[in-house]
């Protein structure tokens, strides 16, 4: 095993859960992956700093290292016109769960960021990781001097090596073939699909930083590539969507088994800023009409994907999947873990 695992993220087991916003990460899975000896990350985005403190407090409770991911603010604005464009475009889409999508406002939040860095300066965690780009300098330094590693997801060289100049402890290499938002800092003009390792070596190449590979690891062939490319440890979020202790809704579950989902594809559709899901038919009527537009656009859908999922209509949800999500399995996390270390 790498030194620099258990250096960086105070485990030996070179797996991550990696975080899933929007409700998969709970408490329990960060707990059973802690205590299946790997590490897991709190998902903070979409969520508000109080809710935050709480489960900063369920998983300190379990006794094992653990981090906390934040979204960074880089909004991609959307003009009036266009919002209200595709408002008007979905509206049918909300009328069976009664939903006015047409009238709804147009929102551009940044996800509560000052508090959530008050409460991580306050209450400090092991690791802090960031997404959709890169913190101010003066936030890595308050982290890094509360007592956290920082890290930074990028997806290429330049985007690393700019993470890099802001003094982080690592790297989280993501590549296209992940499920969910893509990292990128440029999202419309996302880097083109490689294969994890074809990420990991040019950015730890780049740096020098240890890196945590991210994207399309569906058993341990994939681990075992991710390793030998140079990755300090590998996070896996696909193949825990299943797990008993995730919060996965049955609507989303039930489609990551369903042999008629045949490929996964990215998509803006469901909150304006480009995202690998199973595909489906609501990105088939709307995606090429979907304007970038992050967080608006996923503010306008959250409701009806919270409806989508509660009636069991996987055809108006966001079903955030990679490209290992055959390997997703009912089981228990530690199971999950333990047959993909099984080789190592």
């Amino acid at each position: 095993m790498d030194r620099r695992c258990r250096e960086l993220l105070g485990v030996d087991v070179p797996v991550v859960a990696a975080p899933l916003g929007g409700g998969p990460t709970t408490g329990a899975l960060v707990t059973a992956v802690g205590a299946a000896g790997a590490f897991a990350f709190l998902a903070a985005g979409y969520k508000t700093p109080e809710a935050v403190a709480e489960e900063i407090a369920v998983a300190r409770a379990g006794g094992r290292p653990f981090g906390v991911n934040v979204f960074v603010p880089t909004p991609v604005p959307v003009t009036e016109p266009e919002f209200r464009r595709y408002a008007d475009r979905i509206a049918a889409e909300g009328t069976p769960y009664g939903l006015d999508l047409a009238a709804a406002d147009r929102i551009e939040d940044d996800d509560h960021w000052a508090a959530k860095l008050d409460l991580l300066v306050r209450d400090p965690v092991p690791v802090v990781s960031f997404t959709f780009g890169l913190p101010p300098a003066t936030v890595v330094r308050d982290l890094r001097r509360a007592g956290s590693r920082v890290l930074v997801t990028v997806t290429d060289p330049a985007e690393a090596a700019a993470a890099a100049d802001l003094g982080v402890d690592g790297l989280v290499a993501q590549s296209g073939h992940a499920g969910g938002h893509l990292g990128t800092f440029t999202p419309a003009a996302p880097p083109p699909l490689r294969p994890l390792p074809e990420v990991i070596g040019p950015v730890a190449e780049r740096t020098g930083l240890p890196v945590l590979g991210a994207g399309g690891v569906g058993g341990p062939a994939d681990l075992r590539a991710a390793l030998t490319a140079g990755a300090t440890a590998v996070l896996v979020g696909t193949l825990l969507l299943r797990a008993a202790e995730s919060g996965t809704s049955q609507t989303h579950r039930d489609a990551l088994a369903d042999p008629r989902r045949d490929r996964t594809v990215v998509t803006r559709a469901f909150t304006g800023r480009p995202a690998r899901a199973l595909h489906n038919a609501f990105i088939d009527r709307h995606d090429a009409a979907a304007p970038l537009g992050y967080p608006a656009l996923h503010h306008l859908t959250r409701p009806l994907r919270t409806a989508a999922a509660r009636a069991g209509d996987a055809d108006r949800l966001h079903l955030w999947a990679g490209t290992g999500w055959r390997a997703a399995r009912d089981a228990p996390a530690a199971e999950i873990i333990a047959g993909l270390t099984r080789e190592l």
